[in-house]
Order: C-alpha cells, then structure tokens, then sequence
C-alpha cells in the first residue's frame, strides 16, 4: 500500500463502510451521510454539508460536539497519562468516583466503570444477583439494555434481539405504555394497573423472590415512553416486598437530560439500590458506570478486572462533562428550552393528524406516528418520509419504538430556543411534505 494516504471521496466511506462492516451495522437515511467534522450542535458530512444535530449520536453528544472544555481536558489527560487499568488506582477515577457519591440519589455510594451502558447494565445484574442470592430479574417490555447475551436476553424489543440462546432468569413486565396501554384503560382511572401486574408476574413466572426489578425511568429505544405519577413507586414496592433491588437505567435519561435533576428517576419518590448509565457522561467518550450502595458493593467478589474501565482520559471527560453542566446550569436549560420544545411539538401535532402522541421530558422528546388517531395503527413508512425530508433541510433527527414509528429527539443540553425552532420548521416542512406526495 502506498504511503502516501489517498484523498478519500464523497463515496469511498459509505462504499468502504458497506464492504467491510458487518451488514447489522445499519445507517439512517436512503443515501447514508457519513460525518467527518462536529462543533458545538452541528455536524459536516462528507461534501461538507452542515446539519443541525438533534439526536447527538443517540443522546450521547450532550454539551456540544468537540466542547473547548472537554477537548482541552481530554487533551491535557492524553498528554499526561493515557491508560493504567483497574490494577491501578487513578486520580480522575477516584475524583470522579467521589463526584458520583455526591450526586446519586440516595445512599449510592460505590462506582465500578466499564465503557458502554452495555457494561453497566451487565454489571449491576451481576451485582444484584450476587447482593441477594438469587437470579431472576424482572425487566420491561420495550426495554432496551445493550447487545451482550445478558442484556439481549433483557431486552424488550424482538427486532434487536438475535436468534441467540438467551441467558435464563429475565422475566418481562408490562410496560407503562399509556399511549397504548396493555391493559386498554386510562390514567389516573388505571390504578396503576400495569405496575400492579408485576406482583401476579412475579409470583407466577418467578419463584416469588428475585434479584431485582431493572427499568428505565423514561424507555429509550423503545419510544421515549414515559411512566405516569406513581408508576416507580408502585413498582418499587411491589420488588422490594419480593425481595428484590431496584435498578435504575440511566444511560439516556441521566445528566440532566429530563430536566433539573441529575438523574430521570429522581422524578419519582423513590431510591434506587443501583444506578446505571453512559452516553451522556462522556459526551462522546466511551464511558460506563455502575453505582450501588455500599451493602451491594461489598458483595460483589473481590477479584475481577475492567482493562479500559475507569481509564484516566474518560473519566477526566466525564468530570469535565459534568462540571460544564454545573456551571452552564444546563439542568435547567433542560427544563426551560425542553419545555418550548414540548410546546412546540404540540402545535404540529395539532396541525398533523399523522401524530399520535407526544412525549418525553426536558431535552427528550418524541412523537409517536399512527396512520389513524382512532386505531392508532402505527406508521413507520411515515417516519421514513419525515426523515429523509429533514435531513434534505439538514437537520439530523431520531427514531424508535418496537414498531419503529417514534421520532426521537435528542437536542444538547446547552440548545435554545432558536435551535428549537430550527428544527421545528424541518419536521413541519417534512409533515407538509406527505400531503404533497
């Protein structure tokens, strides 16, 4: 080969991605775009068009691409030590360790890392199972958890889940799917039946104690679908009477990301035993965290190893991640902008009868297509329509959900209303554009 490296054309990067990754690896758009550059809410592609970035890599990008804070730290680290591994202790690991303690709801106080919310969920199944002595665990339908056999045995969604042997023990609850209730009620009138549900679940299809509940405060892939009042306490309840822990997954909803708060669970009046979460932290840098009480950490076996986790230069990000959100108070932002951005989606779903439902919280925002509001027959061809539209307007958005009719928002944490509006005026030029074809 050449020493000389070769000018990479439009084409060669989309054709190189196709030839030699695996097909599973699958990208948006008719035409994919690949991304070469990102600074602050935007992103180039490779014929140096520039989009407005709504989904931040699936709400992983949460202060801005390339943040002059967080590259300068990262930078810095880089130069001063890159690696050790866990045989080693590190200060950005120790600093960050103890940040964790002061944030986390409750008496959360141990931190093990790892490098993907994959990792994280593994891990604190693992812990709950060591903490307690038994093994099922009551996960959610529509639930997403990662890719390793653990999690894809958790894993509510048929489309992501691989003709596998799945690891035994999962047992899957209803969702609190309002929108498409299971139980075809109506909240508050429910009683919150489907997290009254899990009680019959467990002690018919579990051997009436288990390890732990594991949900996401707000369910990510499966549609940005959010629990009603009380749903968490109900639930929480009914797991610990059996015996079992509660843990919360955190990585889409933490840092800020539903609004005010450090983490999405801290909306309900309840106290996780284990906190999971990425994506968000590192902004970009591959990052995992597990936080458990001390009565559960002390439980898990003394040897084991993590060669990347807790490494100098993803915790120095994470810790420059987190500061920026402090002093730029993007918590609130979250809640202030999020809130126009909530409003705003309502005004076309007023305008659009193809949107069903609205939902979210803070900067986490979605809309459930259907093809009619009465039958609520999902539309996932008009998602296709709406996608390739905003992306001609160059704006970059997300989708979800187990029929894949959710569009998925994700704005950075430091977005404004102008931002908001941006991409409002691309989703309703893509609406418009169903009537004109």
């Amino acid at each position: 080969m050449s020493t000389v490296e070769a000018k990479t054309t439009p084409s060669e990067i989309i054709r190189k991605h196709k030839e030699f990754l695996f097909p599973a690896v699958a990208m948006y758009y008719q035409e994919p775009i690949a991304l070469v550059r990102g600074e602050g809410h935007h992103v180039w592609d490779d014929q140096d068009n520039k989009y407005l970035d709504c989904f931040g890599g699936v709400l992983t990008v949460s202060v801005g691409h390339a943040h002059p804070k967080v590259t300068e730290a990262i930078i810095n680290q880089v130069k001063t030590l890159q690696h050790t591994s866990t045989l080693y202790a590190n200060k950005p690991q120790s600093d960050l360790a103890e940040k964790l303690y002061q944030i986390t709801p409750g008496p959360l106080k141990k931190s093990f890392f790892t490098n993907s919310g994959t990792e994280a969920d593994d891990t604190a199944i693992h812990a709950a199972k060591l903490a307690t002595g038994r093994h099922e665990i009551v996960v959610l339908r529509h639930s997403y958890s990662g890719r390793s056999a653990t999690a894809l045995s958790a894993m509510g969604h048929a489309p992501w889940r691989p003709l596998l042997p799945q690891v035994a023990g999962f047992v899957h609850a209803r969702a609190p799917y309002c929108y498409r209730c299971p139980f075809k009620l109506t909240y508050p009138e429910c009683g919150l039946a489907c997290a009254d549900d899990m009680e019959e679940l467990i002690m018919t299809t579990t051997t009436g104690e288990i390890a732990a509940f594991m949900a996401e405060p707000i369910l990510g892939v499966g549609g940005f679908i959010v629990p009603p009042p009380g749903y968490f306490e109900r639930a929480v309840e009914i797991t610990r009477k059996h015996g079992g822990l509660f843990i919360a997954d955190e990585v889409q909803t933490a840092w800020g990301r539903t609004g005010d708060k450090w983490f999405g669970i801290e909306h309900w009046d309840v106290q996780p035993d284990i906190i999971t979460s990425a994506k968000g932290l590192g902004n970009g840098v591959p990052i995992g965290i597990t936080v458990a009480t001390e009565d559960v950490a002390n439980k898990y076996p003394g040897l084991t190893f993590s060669t990347f986790g807790g490494n100098p230069v993803s915790m120095t990000a994470a810790l420059a991640v987190i500061k920026v959100i402090e002093d730029e108070n993007l918590r609130h932002n979250a809640t202030e902008v999020g809130g126009y951005l909530r409003q705003r989606l309502e005004e076309l779903k007023e305008k659009y009868a193809a949107i069903g439902d609205v939902r979210g919280m803070g900067l986490m925002q979605g809309l459930e297509l259907v093809k009619d509001r009465e039958t609520k027959e999902p539309a996932p061809e008009t998602v296709a329509k709406v996608f390739e539209e905003t992306r001609r307007r160059r704006v970059l958005i997300g989708k979800g959900g187990l029929y894949g009719n959710v569009i998925r928002t994700g704005l950075m944490l430091n977005s404004t209303r102008d931002h908001v509006d941006e991409l409002i005026q691309a989703l309703d030029a893509g609406f418009s554009s169903l009537s004109a074809n």
